[in-house]
């Protein structure tokens, strides 16, 4: 039996929730552990009653669905029977009165075809799989795990490919043939800034040459059977001034600080804020003269990038078993440099257990 389906029958019951439509392809890759739809394309969607599921695809993957998902019944969309349309049967036959859908998933356009011939009092907008995605079970969390493993192999393996004159693009290319050739695939666009370009914080990485003290900043991360990594690192080929070491230690302890909060209050059996944690380390970026982070300090991960839980300063809910995070605090002086650091956490048994483990002491090659 599919447990998670089964835990969202009972997030059905607790929200009194007749039926989910599931658009999202990562909730339906969480859903049915199948990972072979396009994410560009509609390829496919559930339908999750209290008692059956349904799966709508195309005829092109009728065969390995049969296979790969025999838990759940197909429904070929075609012209002559359209989702809209049977849809609107499957509710009619489950005497369905309140069903949820994706809604930040869905176009407009999208949502008048599919919804047309039901009535808007039958829907209603309510996220209970990313709720559960929330949560990782524990081979979701070895599986970042494995994810982080090999971005830090990455990362251990750019510190030698380091050259003068070589591009920013030059080192995204170093980045992604690593993680590739090791049977992986980047989990987002990688970032490389070199020096002034590091201010940026979603900089696109050019045509920038790497110069003597420069500093470099990295931000990549790894998919490995469908799971994310995500990591920065930000080091100095050369030496760092006075400038450039402070705003590194400054980051570096910031970040020191948000963790050993959450340490602190896992270990009395305290609730655990993201946004205490956020506090905590953007309030010591400022005391040290500098500006803080323009974005939250941290994010959930797994399926995809960026995902629940947030550490932010509007995420008042509480840290939990199960649930893996970045913490990346970060300073940017315009014209100048950037620092970045960013490791992934999971919690744990009541413990904060670090998943990037890349060396973080302030790096001058």
């Amino acid at each position: 039996m599919n447990t998670r389906i089964t835990k969202l029958r009972t997030l059905m019951v607790n929200e009194k929730i007749d039926g989910v439509f599931v658009s999202c392809i990562p909730n339906i890759t969480y859903l049915t552990n199948f990972s072979g739809f396009s994410t560009e394309d509609r390829d496919a969607f559930l339908l999750i009653t209290k008692s059956n599921q349904y799966i709508f695809t195309h005829g092109i993957y009728k065969e390995v669905v049969k296979k790969q998902l025999s838990g759940f019944e197909l429904i070929e969309m075609t012209r002559e029977n359209p989702t809209g349309k049977a849809i609107a049967q499957l509710i009619k036959n489950h005497s369905i009165n309140k069903l949820s859908y994706e809604a930040t998933n869905l176009s407009v356009w999208e949502y008048e075809r599919l919804f047309k011939s039901i009535s808007k009092k039958h829907l209603t907008q309510v996220n209970l799989v990313e709720k559960l995605r929330t949560i990782k079970d524990t081979d979701e969390i070895y599986a970042i795990k494995a994810s982080c493993l090999l971005g830090d192999k990455t990362y251990s393996y750019v510190l030698t490919r380091l050259r003068s004159g070589m591009t920013e693009k030059d080192l995204v290319f170093e980045i992604e043939y690593f993680i590739k050739k090791n049977s992986g695939d980047i989990s987002f666009p990688s970032i490389v800034a070199f020096g002034e370009n590091a201010a940026f914080i979603h900089h696109q990485s050019g045509d920038r040459k790497l110069k003597k003290n420069d500093c470099v900043l990295l931000d990549f991360g790894v998919r490995l059977n469908n799971y994310c990594s995500d990591m920065s690192r930000t080091f100095f080929y050369g030496k760092a001034n006075k400038e450039k070491t402070k705003a590194y230690l400054t980051v570096l302890e910031s970040q020191k600080k948000a963790i050993m909060y959450i340490e602190e209050k896992l270990e009395k059996k305290e609730d655990v804020k993201g946004n205490i944690a956020d506090k905590i380390s953007r309030d010591y970026i400022t005391q040290e003269g500098f500006v803080a982070f323009p974005y939250s300090l941290g994010h959930g991960i797994g399926l995809e990038v960026h995902e629940s839980p947030r550490l932010s300063p509007s995420y008042d809910e509480i840290l939990e078993n199960g649930m893996v995070f970045s913490i990346e605090p970060g300073i940017y002086l315009q014209d100048k440099m950037g620092v970045r650091i960013e490791d992934l956490f999971a919690i744990e048994n009541n413990k904060l257990i670090p998943l990037t483990l890349s060396p973080k002491t302030l790096t001058e090659l």
